[in-house]
């Protein structure tokens, strides 16, 4: 039985240790067009909102430096109003760029409208990070990861940010992915069939008033080559 299968099923306190939200046609496709809406809708709403902390980015970097000599290339995915980007273009001093599926997207530096569950040829195997803290944002979290993962070079890192927010809990179709802390490494493990693992969980210095606890899972790619994974895209997606 997969993990995402058995964790599924609601523990003793009835709560479930892992939510997808599905975005269904009534013959049962997958519904790209309401999800994307529904994104594009949501960053609307809360594009005055900044999630991201900005003493957590500059730890961030600093354990970035310790961990990775000579960077080069990140990539934030999720990034409403880039201010992860820009902090982290200070802080390291090299390129990086973020993603947003929004229009909204082009009203800010180091910014483009993207969907993050795509990856462009020239980002494979070129990263030395990835940040996100949208990773709730994904329809298919298996198919995400795989694809954020093969933009890292070698010893590559992700960075998850996972809060109490994303519990499952509080998933929704704006939010469609929740999973127990606990259980995101084993999901990772799964998903990555030994290419890629979670070797850190860091605490965050600055803690947001709205959550109870807020960590970032450091996956680092294994080296196990640098192509994209073939994974089959949900009917309905362009």
């Amino acid at each position: 039985m997969k993990l995402a299968t058995l964790f599924s099923k609601p523990r003793r306190d009835n709560a479930p240790s892992f939510v997808l939200h599905a975005f269904t046609r009534p013959d049962g496709s997958f519904d790209y067009e309401r999800y994307r809406a529904r994104q594009e809708t949501g960053n609307k709403t809360k594009l005055g909102n900044c999630w991201v902390l900005p003493e957590n980015i500059a730890f961030l970097a600093d354990r970035l430096k310790e961990r990775l000599p000579d960077i080069r290339f990140g990539l934030c995915h999720g990034t409403r109003r880039g201010l992860e980007q820009l902090w982290l273009r200070e802080h390291l001093g090299c390129e990086v760029i973020g993603t947003e599926i929004s229009e909204t997207a082009t009203q800010f530096p180091h910014t483009i409208q993207w969907d993050f569950h795509e990856v462009k040829p020239e980002w494979i195997g070129k990263a030395d990070f990835i940040y996100s803290n949208s990773f709730d944002h994904s329809y298919d979290p298996a198919l995400c990861i795989n694809r954020w993962m093969s933009c890292l070079r070698p010893g590559g890192l992700c960075i998850l940010e996972h809060s109490s927010a994303h519990e499952p809990g509080h998933t929704s179709e704006l939010d469609p992915f929740g999973a127990a802390l606990t259980l995101m490494p084993y999901l990772v493990l799964e998903w990555s069939k030994g290419r890629f693992c979670v070797t850190e969980i860091l605490d965050a210095p600055k803690l947001r008033e709205d959550v109870d606890y807020l960590k970032f899972l450091v996956i680092r790619n294994m080296g196990a080559g640098a192509q994209a994974p073939h994974i089959a895209r949900p009917a309905g997606v362009i």
